[in-house]
């Protein structure tokens, strides 16, 4: 399944202040689920930065989302099939049985989609409105700068459910080590604030502002030469790279799905239910 941009369900997508310094903005639209990601959403949101990507004359894109909340993690409740979608990566493969069905559909929707978003050659900010919940922080952190309104907060829950974290584990990055295992093991919320103290979060507005400041934001930044934007972004990129911060991500990746073939072993399903 292919994706055009002029039939978006799950997102919206315009382009701000067209010309040589041109702002994407793609807006999470499903504020009736809070923004659930869904499958479909997945790869309209791809189908958007990869639109974004290839554009000259966008310098920034930005993140936000429609309704009260950034987003509730993953849309648990998805029931399309994931052979319906063109595959970014092959690799991944959804056969098998057990637990290789559900890593490799894993593996393609999660983790390798946000590194690729990660990776994008242009900044992306983010901005982020009341609660953002588990697979809603992976959404979050591809991007290279957060704006964060004043009600905003940020939890991962998903050990209560018996597995280590989101997919996309980059908890020690964005919180620190001993902060990170504090969010991980109580599921206790983290305010803006306090995500701004940690590092996580470059900006904490009112909430009525933080559209105007993003775009401000965004707009600052867009007036600098494209190539260097680049180059930036990659050095520092690079140099979490160079900490071991993709290997150790695979890594929880794979402890994960450890996690959810033990739940199918003792509760004949991939989560816990006693934290449902």
């Amino acid at each position: 399944m292919a994706h055009e941009l002029n039939n978006l369900e799950t997102v919206s997508y315009r382009i701000e202040d067209e010309g040589a310094n041109a702002v994407a903005v793609i807006s999470l639209d499903r504020a009736d689920k809070r923004n659930a990601q869904n499958n479909l959403m997945t790869y309209e949101l791809n189908a958007c930065y990869d639109d974004a990507a290839r554009r000259p004359d966008v310098k920034v894109i930005v993140l936000r989302a429609e309704g009260p909340h950034f987003s509730s993690g993953h849309d648990l409740r998805d029931r399309s099939d994931p052979d319906a979608f063109d595959k970014v990566f092959p690799q991944s493969g959804f056969t098998g049985e057990g637990q290789e069905q559900m890593m490799g559909h894993e593996e393609e929707v999660y983790f390798h989609m946000c590194w690729r978003w990660r990776n994008i050659p242009k900044p992306v900010i983010a901005a982020a409105q009341g609660k953002t919940i588990a697979g809603g922080l992976m959404l979050l952190w591809v991007a290279d700068l957060i704006v964060a309104a004043e009600d905003a907060t940020f939890s991962d829950p998903v050990v209560a459910f018996g597995v280590n974290g989101v997919e996309y584990f980059g908890h020690p990055w964005e919180f620190g080590a001993r902060k990170a295992k504090e969010i991980l093991f109580t599921g206790q919320s983290v305010t803006a604030t306090e995500a701004m103290a940690l590092g996580m979060v470059n900006k904490v507005v009112p909430a009525d502002e933080l559209d105007s400041a993003t775009m401000e934001m965004a707009r600052r930044i867009a007036t600098r030469p494209g190539f260097a934007l680049k180059l930036a972004k990659e050095s520092v990129n690079q140099a979490l790279e160079a900490q071991g911060m993709y290997t150790a991500m695979r890594a929880a990746f794979s402890l994960q799905h450890l996690g959810h073939a033990n739940n199918r072993l003792r509760f004949g399903m991939p989560i816990d239910p006693s934290g449902l």
